[in-house]
Parts: structure tokens; sequence; C-alpha cells
């Protein structure tokens, strides 16, 4: 979105909540930033400077309005939808890349020296790579000292900061609060019970169409890993630091989030991870204004607002699943990936009962820590996958070589499936590995990375759903008619599945 002065005007003066997170408001007369949808009163025009980030407001030497909340506004889509340096960086960064390997670590994922990303996301986003980081830092630390009783020391090192003096005086500046004194004003509520327990609301744009995202996560939960219970969504999962657990409950304006985690370093890239995973960044108005200007789609859309692509937390974990799932049902897909995970569970059973470092019978995780109080653990990594013997696999050999391959070439850096992967790189090298095709690479594109303009043409369900639709469903004439959906087609092939 440009910052073009009179658009951002009108919609903080329309209190609209569609903008926030698109951009922030900065009040020259108060010192403070905003979301657009703030409901103070709208200030003087000579007052209000536009900022494209949180940083660049927090750069300006202005501090977060305690009344909206603005660092707690969902994310821009941009970030999602893009697949420049920027978008990558973006999402690279809310993953907490620079926290465990500094500027220089992202500059080389992203192939840039750490000058030129500095310049490329000062110019877009009015900040570089550091004062971004630093402002999800002073976001997570926040989280941490009103949802937890950790000492302020303990939050400093757990939300990334060098030292417990950078972290007094980062929050000092974001929140013109001493850390102390957020923790004084978080009132009423309720500290979270259990180490390592934090409870959050991940704000998304409306409307959202939870029933749609709990239909798809349930048809494909797998057991031990994940599971659906009373319209709560429960997982494990593999983060940088540990395991964790996350529970999610979509309500009004927000989805309940409550995360159980070994380490709280993982904090800001398991939610991350979760907001990815139901894709509440999404800007659902674009999204189905686009699509219901087909008539076809338009009476779906009506009925069925808010449709998101769930999308994955782990990359790898999806390629795996896509994999297992070419050319047969969900349901057999599903008992084949849970055939391989009892396999690998079992394999890390008798290593660990041989090297005696535990009580035989104790469930653990695939990186060796226990498994969550729900018993959930996160999908197996690549290394884990190597060591399952052909026995475990239970699919055809031609299938098995090829989820080892994949394995292989993650494991030895020839393939990334990391959220700021080069998607159109990452879509090249899986076609280049035995027994993976067109379907399979753009069912990941679509999942795994994120990008929001993929029909999966060849897919039966998708004929089918077209069909009902009344649309065409041989594939040459669905692909050029869904030109019409660009650039939006990975979500109208959401709506063909739940129509076939």
């Amino acid at each position: 979105m440009e910052m073009d002065f009179e658009r951002c005007y009108r919609a903080v003066d329309s209190r609209d909540q569609r903008f926030d997170g698109w951009f922030y408001t900065g009040v020259t007369s108060t010192g403070i930033y905003c979301r657009p949808s703030c409901p103070a009163i709208t200030p003087k025009r000579k007052n209000v400077r536009f900022f494209p980030s949180a940083a660049a407001a927090q750069g300006a030497g202005l501090r977060a309005c305690r009344r909206c909340r603005p660092d707690a506004a969902p994310g821009s889509p941009q970030w999602d939808i893009r697949a420049d340096v920027v978008g990558r960086a973006m999402r690279l960064i809310a993953d907490g890349v620079i926290d465990r390997d500094g500027v220089p670590g992202l500059a080389s994922r992203l192939g840039y020296t750490e000058r030129h990303l500095h310049r490329m996301l000062s110019a877009e986003m009015g900040a570089g790579p550091l004062a971004l980081a630093r402002a999800q830092r002073a976001q997570t630390a926040r989280i941490l000292i009103e949802t937890t009783d950790l000492g302020m020391a303990e939050i400093a090192f757990a939300a990334g900061f060098g030292s417990v003096r950078q972290f007094n005086d980062t929050l000092r500046e974001v929140y013109a609060n001493a850390p102390s004194d957020l923790r004084t004003a978080r009132g009423r509520q309720q500290a979270a019970v259990g180490a390592g327990t934090i409870a959050l609301r991940l704000a998304y744009r409306p409307p959202l169409h939870a029933r749609a995202l709990l239909d798809f996560l349930t048809v494909r939960a797998l057991p031990g890993v994940e599971e659906v219970r009373d319209g709560t969504y429960h997982r494990g999962l593999r983060l940088p630091h540990g395991t964790g657990e996350v529970a999610l409950t979509p309500a009004d304006g927000h989805v309940a989030a409550t995360l159980r985690l070994t380490d709280l370093r993982d904090l800001a890239p398991a939610v991350a991870r979760c907001r990815r995973l139901l894709d509440l960044d999404a800007d659902p108005a674009a999204i189905d204004g686009t699509l219901a200007a087909d008539p076809a789609l338009a009476p779906a859309v009506a009925a069925e607002p808010g449709i998101r692509v769930p999308r994955a937390v782990d990359g790898f974990e999806m390629a795996v699943r896509a994999i297992v799932g070419q050319q047969i049902s969900v349901t057999a897909a599903q008992k084949a990936l849970t055939r391989l995970l009892t396999a690998h569970h079992l394999v890390d059973h008798e290593v660990d009962e041989a090297d005696g470092d535990r009580t035989p019978g104790q469930p653990h995780d695939q990186r060796g820590g226990p498994a969550g109080a729900g018993g959930l653990r996160g999908f197996l990594s690549a290394n884990d996958l190597l060591r399952v013997p052909d026995s475990g696999f239970g699919m055809p050999a031609g299938r098995r070589e090829t989820l080892r391959g994949l394995a292989r070439a993650v494991t030895d850096g020839t393939l990334d499936l990391a959220p700021g992967v080069d998607r159109e790189e990452a879509v090249r090298r899986l076609l280049a590995l035995p027994g993976i095709g067109p379907w399979t690479a753009n069912y990941l594109a679509m999942r795994a990375f994120g990008d929001p303009d993929i029909l999966l043409s060849t897919d039966l369900a998708v004929r089918r759903g077209a069909a009902a639709l009344g649309l065409p469903d041989n594939q040459q004439t669905l692909d050029g008619y869904a030109d019409r959906w660009r650039p939006w087609r990975s979500y109208a092939t959401i709506r063909l599945w739940r129509a076939a």
C-alpha cells in the first residue's frame, strides 16, 4: 500500500480496522503512534504522520498508544503476498532469525550484503533490520510481562535482548513505562498458570471463516501431533530452541492462543508460525472482493466470507505431507503418515532406552525432550525421517526414496523450506528432485511458502468443485478461466475444494 496521505487519513477518520497493520498513525502533538482503528479522537491533519512500520514510528521518537495497542495489530498482508527480498526479510524477521543469527545471518540467507539489505528495508519500511527486530522484541517482552510472573531479567533474555539495560531502555522508549509499571498496569488480567505457559490474543482482519479452517485441519489431523477438540485446534511444535504445544481457539475479533514452551526464546517464532498456519495476516476484503466479482463464485463468497488458506508451521512437514498425499485420498495419506510417525517414535524409543537417558516408556518428542502436557509432539525432522527403516514407510519404494531424497536435500542445505525462501527458486529445486512433480511443488508453494496465486487445476477435487459450481472442469479451460481470480487463485482453490 502506498502511503497516500488522504487515503490513510480517511481510514483513520473512519476508524477502519481493515487497515490495521497496513500503516501506523503518528500524532506529533501527543508523541504517540496508533493503529488506524484507534478509538481516540481523530487528530488534526497538521499533527499526523503516517509510517509503514511500528519500528519507523519508534525511530521518529513516538511511543505506542496504550489504548489501541498498535504493536498487537495484524501484520501487513504484504509480507505474505510479496515474494521480493523485503517481503522475504520481513517473514524471516518475524520468525526470529535476527535474534538467533543476527543481521549477518539474515543477509546471508537472503543473498545480499548487510548494507544493501539495510538500504532496501529502510526505503520501504522506514527502519533497518535491527530496528525492526527491536520492535518485535519489545512486543514479545510486553506479552511476557503481562501474561507471566517471570522475573524481568528472564524476560529480557527470553525476548531476545542482549542485556537487561537494553531491555529497560527499549521498553521505556516504546511504551513510556518501566517494565515493572507495565506489569502493574495489567490490572485484572490473570497471569498464566504453569512455567512456560503464555496466553495471548492473535488479531486478524475480519471476517474469518473459522469453521472452514477447523474443518480442513480436522480431516488431516495426525494422531500425536495435532487434534481438534471442542472448537480448539491443538498441536505440537518443533521450534528453534526446543519444543512446544499450542491451543488455538477462534473468537470474535481474535484467536485465543495458549502456548506451552520449553524455552521462552521461542515465543516470537511460535506466534509467527501460528499466525502463518491460520493465515491471520490475510486481507479478506481484497480477496473476497476479487472472487465475488465472478458470478460463479459470488454466492459461495456471500455464504462463507473470510475463507483463508490453511498453511503450515513447518515447511518440511508440509513437504512430507504433500509427497505422501500424491494421487491418494486424504484418509489414505493420513494412515501412511501415522505409520511413519509411529515407526519414528519406535526407533527413538529404542535409541533412548539403549542410551539409558530416561525412564522406559516416557514420551519424548523429536528433539529428545519430553512431550508436552497434552502429549502432542512436533512433526519429525529431516534427520528423523532418514533414521526410519524401510518397513516404517508403508508406501511404494519410489515414494519412500522421494521422501529420503527430500530429507537429504534439506539436511545438506540444497533445499530451503523456511518462511523467507525464494518461492520460484524453491519450486525449481523441488521439481529437480526425483518423484516430485508440478502438483506437489505448487501445493507447497501455496501452503508452505504462502503464495496467494496458486491454482491446482490438475487436482481432481478442484475440478469436481469447479463442475459443482458450473465452471469448466477441463484443466486447460479452467486455467484460462481462472485468470480473473488473480492474484488470489489459492483462495479460489480452497473454495473449489469446499464446493467438491
